[in-house]
């Protein structure tokens, strides 16, 4: 299991917070994915919600090696500053929800990749305090939040995250957002005790909801 991330660098204040996955929640990712595997002469076959074992190769019409599909996402993430941009009114309901409420993203990715999405999300004016990491998202939002007395939410795509932070945090707000396609139609449901957000301004209803109580 993967160790938990520092999380001294964050300064959270009296006041609502927001931990906010990062691909396909606020940045695109399937749709620049796939364009970037066009690039390379590769294509995405959706028959499972998975990517391993669904990129073939145009040339041979074949399923590419697990280790082939891990090396072309995390290209894929040296290389994201050039092919993601974010979901329609994301940066600015994010916005909005920064003026009453601590917004932290908790993207899973590989740490080395940090520094490139720390660039990509300040060059979008998204400069909330991230966390990269690969460890299960429910500890680090339970170290994160603690005990304190005030409203949590947790946005993300995939129901095992959801339901990860759902275990571990207490009276969280737990909201799914996924862009609609073929492969996220394949994914598992989240269940009843997670909130399906439509879109970011939706979602902004709903955490201003919560955060009133």
């Amino acid at each position: 299991m993967n160790a938990l991330p520092s999380l001294d660098h964050l300064e959270l204040r009296d006041r609502p917070l927001v931990v906010c996955d990062v691909d396909d929640v606020v940045l695109e990712f399937l749709a620049p994915f796939e364009a970037y595997l066009a690039e390379g002469g590769a294509r995405l076959l959706p028959r499972s919600f998975r990517l391993h074992g669904n990129i073939i190769s145009l040339e041979t019409q074949l399923a590419l090696e697990d280790q082939k599909v891990t090396a072309l996402i995390e290209d894929f993430f040296e290389a994201q500053e050039r092919w993601q941009t974010p979901f329609a009114e994301a940066v600015e309901t994010l916005h909005g929800l920064g003026e009453e409420a601590d917004v932290v993203f908790l993207t899973a990715m590989p740490p080395r990749y940090a520094e490139q999405r720390r660039r990509l999300l300040d060059r979008l004016h998204l400069s909330f305090p991230m966390i990269a990491t690969e460890a299960p998202k429910g500890p680090v939002v339970k170290t994160m939040h603690g005990s304190r007395p005030l409203p949590v939410a947790f946005i993300d795509d995939m129901a095992h995250n959801l339901h990860s932070v759902g275990e571990h945090v207490e009276a969280c707000l737990l909201i799914h957002m996924a862009p609609e396609s073929e492969i996220h139609r394949m994914a598992p449901k989240p269940g009843e005790t997670v909130r399906r957000a439509r879109d970011w301004p939706h979602a902004g209803e709903l955490l201003t909801a919560h955060f009133k109580g």
